[in-house]
């Protein structure tokens, strides 16, 4: 009969041979990450925040080096929930070829910008995609005189179009789907198809709506052009952060999710100061005012109210980044809330 002191010896090398067996059956590109973004941020004493290149609406920069624009906000944002202070960005802009390198090497904390949400992004680049903020597709500009209000009228055009790209074969799709007959006239950037456009060397454009947003912006005369309803792709925008780091993660979805309650409950940054004796229950979990729901994730009690106090709610970023105001007034659309039509919906706060 074996002796217990044997037996154990067996059981102790079984333990470490599957452990050892675990380890190295983990995939080459594999990371072991603990949470550690958030206390890296706090020890910097402010977040850093990868933005696109100038894109007006989303992020630009004005003469005096100061950032604005939905993305901006949303940076504002975040540290509006980690410090109670908007202020403590700083931000890093980024062309369309720059994505992901720098968030997967530390060099920025969260990456929000336009790079769509797909399967190859949120699958390949050891990134994860936190939610949608924004949601883009591809849609048409044209000009008012041209005579149409639907894309499904576009008949015998010159179309100005990124060439050797996704918008591309979207566009070859729809036109063959619409039995259109139309000629393409092709660019290598959005820069130059805009120039294009505006010395009517093509009657649309077709690109992303947050393109044709800026594009419109720059023309001499925003009121006489036209973003078509209809799009033609869904292109799903929002913030991303490396993966492996949850506690990050959850704090970036749960900002994101604030935003969309606060709008939904009716509660902005000039009402939330007056909220601390309401008696709708909602309210009161998203303000944390009888149960700390910060700590679940990291957080101060304060966060959510310090979010909407700083910075507003979704409503408010949005009307600041693409209403009348800005000259160039874009339409909620699917970017409404899901109780007005739109695609917007987070979960509750309990």
């Amino acid at each position: 009969m074996a002796s217990s002191s044997s037996i154990i010896g067996f059981y102790f090398r079984v333990v470490l041979f599957v452990a050892f067996s675990a380890f190295f059956a983990l995939p080459a590109n594999s990371q072991i990450l603990e949470p550690q973004t958030l206390a890296k941020i706090k020890e910097r004493g402010h977040l850093i925040c990868g933005a696109s290149q100038p894109l007006f609406g989303f992020a630009q920069k004005n003469s005096e080096g100061l950032w604005s624009g939905f993305d901006v906000d949303f940076c504002r944002a975040l540290s509006s929930a980690i410090f109670g202070n908007p202020d403590k960005v700083e931000f890093k802009p980024y062309n369309g070829l720059a994505r992901f390198a720098p968030l997967q090497l530390g060099d920025v904390d969260v990456f929000v910008r336009n790079a769509y949400w797909n399967l190859r992004r949120d699958s390949v680049y050891n990134v994860s995609y936190v939610g949608t903020s924004f949601f883009d597709g591809q849609a048409f500009l044209a000009k008012k005189d041209l005579g149409v209000v639907s894309s499904f009228e576009l008949k015998d055009v010159l179309v100005c179009v990124i060439g050797d790209s996704d918008e591309q074969d979207n566009l070859a799709e729809f036109f063959f789907k619409n039995q259109s007959e139309t000629k393409e006239i092709i660019y290598e950037n959005y820069a130059d198809m805009a120039l294009a456009y505006n010395s009517n060397l093509c009657d649309v454009i077709s690109a992303p709506v947050s393109q044709l947003y800026s594009i419109m912006s720059s023309l001499k005369d925003p009121a006489s052009h036209q973003i078509l309803p209809e799009r033609i792709s869904k292109q799903p925008l929002g913030p991303v952060v490396r993966t492996g780091d949850d506690e990050w993660f959850n704090i970036v979805r749960w900002v994101l999710f604030t935003l969309l309650n606060a709008e939904e409950l009716g509660v902005n940054s000039l009402s939330v100061a007056s909220m601390k004796d309401t008696k709708n229950p909602k309210i009161r979990r998203l303000l944390s005012l009888d149960e700390n729901f910060g700590k679940a994730i990291g957080l101060e009690k304060n966060w959510a109210k310090n979010i909407i106090a700083n910075v507003g709610n979704y409503r408010e970023i949005y009307e600041k980044s693409f209403g009348p105001q800005t000259g160039v007034a874009l339409p909620r659309g699917s970017n409404a809330l899901w109780i007005n039509g739109g695609l917007l919906f987070a979960p509750p706060i309990r």
